[in-house]
């Protein structure tokens, strides 16, 4: 399906060069001088590499047709992760290296979607939030401004994040899986 450069978006996946590219980060630009364009990062989902690309607002992409399907997080051993599917109990493995950093916050029978294309999986999408215990964090400094100072702190998980001065050891947290950033207290 054919898109324009204008509607590219983080976390999609372009067919572009005869490779199939994940969009890391996007950026529009309006020059004063010239015509808009979109820079883009992506990442090749078969090569694992990387590229910075700049197409003209103008220019049209393919974007990759994907099949998306709900599947249950299993377990994971030394090289894969394990998931299940929840109407027709199949199961299937993913390699650490499709999965990357997203499987330090996999969690026993957590729903996961997996996208596929010609019936390999190529990605898996996290819920938006989900929610963790802090397993330790810095104590606080008296007078810093509550709205602007973050201190560092470390999930259950093994995840560095920031969190504000309030947070304590012990209490639980909702992170946005797409950020990485702190959202609310529970």
């Amino acid at each position: 399906m054919k898109i324009n450069a204008t509607e590219i978006r983080v976390g999609m996946i372009l067919e572009y060069r005869d490779d199939l590219w994940e969009v890391l980060k996007t950026n529009h630009v309006k020059p004063g001088k010239g015509g808009a364009f979109a820079q883009v990062e992506m990442k090749s989902l078969i090569k694992n590499t990387k590229l910075n690309e700049r197409f003209r607002s103008s220019e049209t992409v393919e974007k990759a047709s994907l099949e998306e399907e709900k599947y249950n997080f299993l377990y994971s051993d030394d090289n894969n992760y394990y998931f299940m599917n929840p109407n027709s109990f199949e199961q299937i493995n993913l390699s650490k290296n499709i999965v990357g950093d997203k499987g330090k916050m996999l969690t026993e029978n957590l729903e996961v979607t997996i996208s596929f294309h010609n019936e390999n999986p190529l990605s898996i999408l996290l819920p938006n939030q989900l929610t963790f215990v802090i397993e330790s964090t810095d104590a606080a400094i008296k007078g810093q401004t509550v709205s602007s100072s973050y201190k560092p702190a470390i999930l259950n998980n093994g995840i560095n994040i920031q969190v504000p001065p309030f947070i304590e050891n012990g209490d639980t947290i909702v992170l946005d899986t797409r950020t990485m950033e702190y959202v609310k207290k529970i």
